[in-house]
């Protein structure tokens, strides 16, 4: 398999939280936008708030006949500081925060640039440990306005990095479990925040090749592996199988939890890069932006300007393809699950008749009329229970304890648990709950029913 198969999945976590919603550079959440994946220089000072600089996961493999070895890609991103200065009619150049040019804004900004570290072929068998340097530099290139005159300059600058990347491997229950550790050797001090960031790794991930080998999930080990994968430890960077669904020969290790072999949901157009986000509401609310937002966010980064402009082209089929869908849970689904590590929820459909959740897809289910049998009682709408919360699902049941409730309806999950819906009797605005279907939800060895003395007592004091 191809490595560029998953690396959209893996761009997707190196520029998760690149970008945050309103995309503009006034905005106090665009001020940190750096979240995720991120080394920071060994020498920080506290005040810099720096990142802790090393990250390590542990893989499990299960060797072929020949000569095992794996291929480690390190992938990250190097803050690049793009400074905007403006030339004054003396010639002399002056740092700005924005430069309007044509009456089009160009502003300094923190772009980034991605690097790529390659171990390639490492033994399994052999211990690998190296530092490697990434390059810092500077470039500069003029701006000029429509006429050609020279109205400012763009000064870009990247600070060195040093990275070390160490390997081992030793064997447990018949399988290898590998070691990949990264650390920020950065050398100098950094005493600021901006210091910190642009001396730091930034969405800092890997991709592990096996070569004669085999992968083994640690999400849903076989029962041999189980003891084995449960000896592994990870410190801010979690692995799992990557590629499409069988396939055992690519492991990604991210800093955000993910399941085996994810993949980009189709219906996402492309990245927004927030983080967490759902494409839709943002989608939705970049087309609320002014003009002057919107101006301003393009003027931050390419990214933020296609974004801008994809969400300003985007058709109501387009818009609509984002809306929420909903696969049965019972049919058989394609193969691979469809998730989207970079802009969607998980998109699922359903293509054919009712579904799942909706009534008419069983007509046998009604709430309102169902029981469950509790005790020997037949407990249904109208009955009287005494409530025990033994699940603790919060604070709250500890209030219910003892309580005397009215059984609103009976329902049953997709899992075919029972759930019964309750109002307490003795709460002042329990018909306004039962009004706009504001209900507490308990299981039925939660429940005792009421004899029928008590709850003849409890419906005469009701009544006075």
């Amino acid at each position: 398999m191809s490595l560029d198969q998953v690396r959209s999945i893996a761009d997707a976590v190196l520029y998760e939280g690149y970008l945050l919603y309103p995309y503009r550079a006034s905005s106090h959440k665009n001020r940190s936008r750096w979240q995720f994946g991120v080394l920071g220089p060994p020498h920080a000072t506290a005040a810099s708030f720096g990142e802790e600089p090393e990250m390590e996961m542990q893989c499990l493999l299960a060797p072929h006949d020949g000569p095992a070895a794996v291929t480690v890609h390190l992938r990250f991103l190097q803050l690049q500081f793009r400074e905007v200065r403006s030339t004054g009619d003396d010639g002399v150049e002056v740092p700005v925060g924005q430069l309007v040019v044509d009456g089009v804004p160009v502003m300094s900004w923190d772009e980034a640039v991605e690097r790529e570290v390659v171990l390639t072929a490492l033994p399994l068998g052999e211990v690998a440990d190296a530092v490697h340097e990434v390059p810092g530099g500077e470039e500069s290139e003029p701006v000029t306005d429509a006429r050609g005159v020279v109205a400012g300059r763009i000064v870009r600058r990247r600070t060195p990095l040093a990275v070390r990347v160490r390997t081992r491997a030793v064997v447990d229950d018949g399988y290898v479990r590998l070691s990949v550790a990264v650390r920020n050797e950065h050398p100098e001090p950094a005493a600021t925040k901006d210091a910190a960031i642009r001396s730091s790794l930034i969405g800092a991930h890997l991709l592990l090749r096996a070569h004669d080998a085999d992968f083994v999930s640690l999400l849903e080990p076989p029962a041999g592996a189980a003891a084995a994968a449960g000896r592994c430890r990870q410190r801010r960077c979690w692995p799992v199988l990557a590629g499409p669904k069988g396939t055992t020969d690519t492991l990604l290790g991210a800093p955000i939890i993910l399941y085996d072999h994810p993949e980009v949901a189709e219906q996402s157009p492309g990245a927004l890069f927030d983080s967490t986000e759902i494409d839709e509401i943002l989608t939705l609310r970049v087309m609320t932006m002014t003009e002057e937002e919107k101006a301003e966010a393009r003027a931050t980064d390419p990214r933020a300007r296609e974004i801008i402009d994809r969400c300003d082209g985007m058709s109501p089929a387009g818009l609509q393809q984002l809306h929420g869908l909903l696969r049965d849970p019972h049919r058989p689904q394609p193969a691979g699950p469809v998730a989207d590590v970079r802009d969607a929820e998980p998109a699922t459909f359903d293509t054919a008749g009712a579904p799942w959740w909706d009534p008419a897809a069983d007509a046998s289910v009604r709430p309102g009329s169902d029981a469950v049998v509790i005790d020997g009682v037949r407990v249904a709408k109208g009955s009287l229970v005494r409530v025990h919360p033994s699940r603790r699902a919060d604070a709250q049941d500890l209030f219910f304890a003892g309580q005397v409730a009215r059984v609103t309806a009976v329902l049953s999950d997709v899992d075919g648990g029972t759930h019964i819906a309750l109002v307490l009797v003795d709460d002042p605005a329990s018909d306004l709950h039962d009004w706009y279907g504001r209900y507490f939800y308990f299981a039925p060895d939660e429940l005792t029913p009421l004899s029928v003395e008590e709850t003849a007592q409890y419906r005469e004091e009701n009544r006075s």
